[in-house]
């Protein structure tokens, strides 16, 4: 059995492949063979390990993926790929929790940021004032809504319930076994967003949740507010936000998702000046970014493969309807 890998594998990360431990299988790195030869082995291949399709695979090559019958993604996230370039009996899979710690961390860092006025106060003081006055928002007993309660927000709620933050979740069945003070579907959104002092943005972006936050939501919220979004830009309107942080000037919003970025679009631009605003934190996209981060996700998208190959149940499977 032919496994076609589309993304780079660093030398010193090629001994996990080798010590797959089956025989009959083979990988084949794309980006070590000649053109025709990639669509060949893309056209004998049954499983495909990718990153971002359309960015590693060109048009032809696109179009030769009629054999596969399980796609596993090195992403967590699936939006960026176009799922009708498969087989409808195509199994595709997302790297589900692959990145959730170091997602959590980042979320923590981006409240704690916020909510202690590190960079205003930074830049207050470059420019030679000493507020020493201003208070800074108190972490404890407040409240932490987390919209999309998975791998990323159970990582999250548990970092976040160190600092006394209490945690209200919203999941698509409305049941967890983990200890939260509140628990909920989208349905519930409305009563999260009110009762929120922070809110973290970790669903998955679909059909379902595109401009899940606009101006309505928005105003739901308290003023003084904290919303931080690891997911997908899309999931909140755009000018809604932007209006919102310029017309609410104690609400504080940290992205490290973004509406143009290079990884789907080719680009980082924005339509809306979001980094001059004081309220806001922005970072590249970076969440999941840490020593090694890549390197354990290929380790979980081999995993998810065995699980594959022994009929067992996967994980991050992607709804295709």
């Amino acid at each position: 059995m032919n496994i076609a890998v589309a993304y780079k594998v660093l030398p010193e990360e090629k001994f996990i492949y080798e010590k797959f431990p089956y025989p009959e299988v083979k990988f084949t790195f794309l980006n070590e063979i000649e053109d025709e030869q990639r669509i060949k082995t893309l056209r004998e291949s049954v499983i495909l390990l990718s990153w971002n399709p359309p960015r590693e695979l060109n048009e032809k090559e696109l179009g030769s993926l009629g054999n596969i019958k399980f796609v596993q993604l090195l992403t967590a996230g699936y939006n960026h790929v176009n799922l009708n370039l498969f087989s409808p009996d195509c199994i595709i899979a997302s790297n589900q929790g692959a990145y959730a710690e170091a997602m959590a961390e980042h979320t923590a860092a981006m409240i704690l940021a916020l909510s202690k006025r590190l960079l205003v106060n930074h830049n207050k003081m470059m420019k030679g004032e000493f507020d020493q006055k201003t208070p800074s928002m108190s972490l404890k007993n407040s409240v932490c809504g987390i919209i999309g309660f998975g791998s990323i927000g159970k990582a999250a709620a548990q970092l976040l319930k160190n600092f006394g933050i209490r945690i209200f979740a919203i999941n698509t069945s409305g049941k967890t076994d983990e200890e939260v003070e509140f628990i909920g579907t989208l349905k519930d959104m409305q009563h999260v967003l009110k009762n929120s002092d922070i809110v973290l943005i970790s669903i998955p972006l679909d059909d379902s949740t595109k401009d899940l936050i606009g101006k309505k939501e928005l105003e739901m919220m308290k003023p003084n507010a904290i919303l931080i979004n690891v997911a997908r830009a899309a999931i909140i309107k755009e000018k809604d936000l932007f209006e919102h942080l310029k017309t609410h000037p104690d609400f504080k919003a940290g992205l490290d998702a973004w509406w143009i970025e290079p990884f789907h679009a080719g680009e980082f631009r924005l339509e809306y000046p979001f980094l001059s605003l004081p309220n806001v934190l922005g970072s590249p996209h970076n969440s999941a970014i840490i020593d090694g981060a890549i390197f354990e996700g290929q380790k979980r998208v081999l995993e998810n493969v065995d699980r594959y190959l022994k009929g067992k149940e996967l994980k991050g499977v992607v709804n295709r309807n």
